[in-house]
Formats: structure tokens, C-alpha cells, sequence
């Protein structure tokens, strides 16, 4: 009798389960990438005693986004990465740090990290997201740098407008948890409020975004917290072929504010990119010029540049070498001397490129670009160089499916003089890099 009742027991739990997984409704989607590259040099440094080796490797990454409907406009959105790592190269150990753009560390990340996991609402009012989700993605892709933070997000949208409210809890918030118990002060949060409003019609878009960044972190050991505003306008045109792109952030308010008499430091940083590009079907053109502003070495109370925070973006790779996130990632910076080093995403420079690109069949794209870059400001007074050097690059993009396509490319970079620090003494080599990608979308 018992095992009977078991029996049943079994079958109406399966019974329930089975209904409900019906009810749900599972969507994927994500991306695999498997690549190669190589690297001619890890510094810059034509000095014997002081370059670097040449580097070498394989590397992949899996991204997959899950969709779980619950019911009509209710979602639940998870996304993770996973085997994100070098072929057989040693693994990073354990800790506590997070990734760069990620929820998980890197260790985690070279098996498996979740991203995001949100609720997506959509109700007769309105939109709200409330979970771990993108941030740090607004209007054109320069500037952008996609990171999964806490969020609790409304939107509307009416017609050719979208309206948008954002709280972002940011990273490194130090107030008092279960885990987090040495903490004598009442304020150690890290939080950023966001507003902002986007018009679209036919040929294009334009919005503005604002936002307030207070970050009590440093409290009490520091004795300072940060309070700083804001603004990024965009716009986004297509007239006949040509389309036009530009986008301004300004940032400004208090960098570090003290609660004692110690001298507080103001902030005022500005990013600007203006991108042109024509297309004709079985060929295009382009260019771009951009800016991200460094820091005045002699103005101590002011804080003109923060790569940390605000940067070129991660999403926005112009070049092969110069202020590229996924060569930094994998290969790492590449260095100079006095500290000098060259990695993405942009910071302290004014950027200026060239490209054009070709059609021949549709399923190949061959594209060449010329770029220059130099530093907006440099690091010290003895510093004698300001030029971070032009760079050549070519890439070609065969697609042999609609969801697979394989990539290659090569870059040359003829290294300028800020990579010689303070002394002309010192002397540094051009470099060049070898890339091939296999990408598949699903």
C-alpha cells in the first residue's frame, strides 16, 4: 500500500511539474567566439635589457542569455559567460575581485559566471526591470563599456519618444552586512541616479541622459565621499547614405569632498566622438575623431580625467592595438617606459581615423583604416612627448552562415614618442599583431 501511495505521489508531483514547465515559455540566445592571436611585442621597448617576448594563443568565450517567460510580459533574464579562457594557459586564482564588465571574477569566469538575472515587467504603465542588468550603455557605442550592476529600472515609451528612470547600486559599496563587519559608519554606500529621454523618428534618433553619482565609500577611513553630476547628449542620423553619429559626456561636482579641513578636489572631465560613414552597397568610407580628457598634473585641487570610470568604453574598439579592450584583455597592456602603457579603452587622447572598406561578394567584407592618436595632456612636467603614434590596420570578414562567420585581421603600429617617458635616451620599436575569430551567433 505504501509503495502504491508512492507511486502516486510520484506521478502527480511529475504531473505538476510537467504543467508548469509548460506554462513556460525558454528563449536563447548567445554568442561562442574561438580565436587566435599574435602579439610581435608585449612592450614597446627597443632596448635589449627591457623588451618584452612576443606572445602567442588561442582563446574562446561562450555567452548565453536565457529568457524565461513566465507569462505574457513577465520575464525573468539571466546571461552568463562561460570558459571564458586561454587555451591551456594557467588559470587565474581564486579571489574575491571582480572581472572587468562582469558579476563574477575571473577564475569564475574561465568556468562559469552569471551576469545578469532580472525581472523584465511590462505593465500598462510602463516597463520595470529590477535586478542585475546591464548598465553603463547610453546612445552611440563610443563611451559605452556594458557592466552588470544592481538596478532598479523604469521606462515608457509613447510614440516617437522613451523616457527612462534609473537607481544603480555601483560596486564596491562598503556599508554594513552580514559579510561586511568592520564597518563603523552609518553612510558607506555607492549609488548612481540616472533620467533620461530619447526621440526617434524615420532617419534617426537623439537623446539625453543625467545622471548623479555620490559614492560615500571611502567613508570614515577617508573622510571623503564623491558627489558628481552628468550629462551625455547624442544624436544618431542617416541622410541618403551617409550616416552621422556624435556624442557628448560631461562630468563635474565634487571628486573627493572632505569632512575635514583637507582641500577638496573638483571634477571636470569631457568625452566627444563625431563618426561619419557612407555606404554604397559594395563599398564604404569613414572617419572619426574623438577625445577623452587627461588630467593636468599641475592642477591638484581638479580631477580632469578618471580611466576608471570614464573612458572611451569597452564596446567601442577603433584600432587592432591602439585602445583596444579585447587585445588588453587577453594579451594585456603593452608597455612603455616611465609607467607608460598602451591598452583600452581610450583614455587621455585625441583620436583621428581614416577607413575605408569593400564589398566584393556579400559575404565578404574587407575593411582598412589609418589612425593617429596623442595624449591630451602628459603625466609630468618632464615629460617630453605627447605622440601616441599612427596605426595601419586591415581586417576581412568572410560570413559562411547566416549565424557563423570567421574574421581576420592585422594591425601595425608605428609607436610615437610618449612611449619614451622622460628620457630621449630611451628608445621604442613599432609592433605588430596577427588576429583570426571564429564567431558564431545563435
Amino acid at each position: 500500500m505504501k509503495r502504491c501511495g508512492f507511486v502516486l505521489f510520484l506521478l502527480a508531483l511529475s504531473l505538476v511539474f510537467t504543467s508548469a514547465s509548460g506554462a513556460v515559455d525558454l528563449k536563447m540566445s548567445g554568442e561562442f567566439i574561438a580565436g587566435g592571436i599574435y602579439l610581435d611585442g608585449t612592450t614597446v621597448k627597443k632596448d635589449v635589457a627591457d623588451e618584452g617576448p612576443s606572445t602567442a594563443f588561442y582563446f574562446q568565450r561562450l555567452r548565453v542569455q536565457t529568457d524565461i517567460v513566465v507569462s505574457p510580459g513577465l520575464t525573468l533574464i539571466t546571461r552568463f559567460d562561460a570558459m571564458k579562457r586561454a587555451w591551456g594557459a594557467a588559470r587565474s586564482a581564486p579571489g574575491t575581485a571582480l572581472d572587468t564588465a562582469s558579476s563574477g571574477t575571473r577564475a569564475e569566469n574561465e568556468n562559469i559566471a552569471f551576469d545578469w538575472a532580472y525581472v523584465n515587467y511590462v505593465s500598462p504603465v510602463g516597463v520595470f526591470r529590477v535586478g542585475y542588468m546591464n548598465d553603463n550603455a547610453w546612445g552611440t557605442v563610443f563611451a559605452d563599456g556594458g557592466t552588470p550592476k544592481g538596478k532598479i529600472a523604469w521606462s515608457y515609451i509613447q510614440g516617437p519618444w522613451f523616457v527612462t528612470l534609473q537607481v544603480v547600486k555601483m560596486l564596491n559599496d562598503n556599508s554594513y552586512t552580514a559579510k561586511n563587519t568592520t564597518v563603523t559608519a552609518s553612510d558607506a554606500d555607492n549609488d548612481k541616479y540616472v533620467a533620461a529621454v530619447k526621440y526617434s523618428w524615420k532617419g534617426g534618433e537623439a537623446g539625453l541622459l543625467g545622471a548623479v553619482g555620490r559614492d560615500a565609500t571611502n567613508r570614515p577611513a577617508g573622510n571623503n565621499k564623491a558627489l558628481f553630476y552628468a550629462l551625455m547628449p547624442y544624436a544618431i542620423a542617416h541622410v541618403g547614405p551617409v550616416k552621422i553619429q556624435a556624442e557628448v559626456d560631461y562630468f563635474w561636482g565634487k571628486w573627493q569632498e572632505f569632512e575635514t579641513s583637507a582641500t577638496d578636489i573638483k571634477m571636470d572631465v569631457l568625452t566627444a566622438w563625431v563618426d561619419v560613414a557612407a555606404d554604397f552597397r559594395n563599398f564604404y568610407v569613414g572617419g572619426s575623431i574623438a577625445y577623452v580628457s587627461g588630467d593636468d598634473p599641475g592642477t591638484l585641487d581638479k580631477l580632469e580625467s578618471n580611466a576608471t570610470l570614464i573612458n572611451g568604453g569597452r564596446d567601442w574598439n577603433p584600432c587592432l592595438i591602439l585602445f583596444n579592450f579585447d587585445r588588453t584583455y587577453w594579451a594585456g597592456n603593452i608597455g612603455g617606459y616611465d609607467s607608460s602603457v598602451n591598452g583600452g579603452p581610450m583614455t587621455n587622447s585625441w583620436f583621428f581615423q581614416g577607413r575605408a572598406g569593400v564589398r566584393p561578394v556579400d559575404k565578404l567584407d574587407v575593411m582598412a583604416s589609418v589612425s593617429y592618436a596623442n595624449a591630451d595632456k602628459k603625466p609630468s612636467a618632464a615629460w617630453l612627448y605627447n605622440d601616441y603614434g599612427y596605426e595601419v590596420d586591415i581586417t576581412a570578414t568572410y560570413k559562411i552562415t547566416n549565424n557563423l562567420s570567421y574574421m581576420v585581421g592585422a594591425g601595425y603600429l608605428f609607436t610615437g614618442k610618449y612611449y619614451k617617458g622622460v628620457s630621449d635616451i630611451n628608445t621604442v620599436s613599432n609592433n605588430y599583431l596577427a588576429l583570426n575569430k571564429l564567431i558564431l551567433t545563435f
